[in-house]
């Protein structure tokens, strides 16, 4: 004997379908946008990292110069090689010593990074070396290439020579003679493009040294 089919064990209709179809369109949408944020999080976080590593390359190599220059200043001698690295920061007259520090870090104006490397005597140094870079750290990719995806100093096989630098810079501001122990204030800077926002990365420290007397 044949048993008749009831009409409720029927198919889902197209309308059940349809909307299963967009809740999982929707559902599978959101997690995708979740991803994507927590990978650009990851993107920038690591990128701080490793911005905040060539900064401190920056700043170990500012230190190491100034201790040369101490050590000659104490003993005497004329100001050769890596003391000599020293005056080439910070005198006004011959290196790369400036009056003030150029604004820095205003988010709520600027958009997007400097197409210059911002303030009066703007320069690198080679932190293998710790020599100053005799180029204008540039802000914007050379011609042909591509940006860079953070600020970096990017040197040769033996480390002798900067081959490229991207979104870096220094600015030395030396204190105003009044009395009493001088020092030089050195802004170490670096602005970049990051992953997922609209507005530029920026990080930065300020390296104050005092001068022999």
């Amino acid at each position: 004997m044949r048993l008749k089919r009831s009409s409720r064990e029927g198919g889902d209709t197209l309308v059940e379908v349809l909307f299963a179809v967009a809740v999982f369109a929707m559902v599978a949408v959101g997690c995708l946008s979740i991803m994507n944020q927590g990978t650009a999080t990851a993107q920038r976080s690591l990128e701080i990292t490793l911005v905040r590593q060539q900064i401190d390359a920056q700043a170990e190599a500012i230190r190491y110069i100034h201790q040369s220059y101490v050590t000659a200043f104490q003993r005497g001698d004329t100001f050769t090689g890596t003391a000599n690295e020293w005056v080439k920061m910070t005198s006004k007259a011959t290196g790369k010593g400036a009056d003030n520090a150029s604004v820095f870090g205003n988010l709520s104006t600027d958009s997007t990074c400097p197409t210059t490397a911002p303030g009066q005597r703007p320069f690198l140094l080679n932190a293998r070396t710790a020599t100053v870079w005799n180029t204008v750290p540039p802000m914007t990719p050379q011609p042909g290439a591509s940006v860079p995806p953070f600020a970096q100093v990017i040197y040769n096989a033996n480390s002798s020579i900067i081959n490229q630098a991207y979104g870096l810079w220094i600015e030395a501001v030396p204190s105003v003679q009044t009395g009493g122990a001088g020092f030089v204030d050195f802004h170490i800077r670096a602005c970049w493009d990051g992953p997922g926002t609209s507005a530029p990365m920026t990080l930065g420290t300020i390296v104050r040294l005092y001068e022999p007397r």
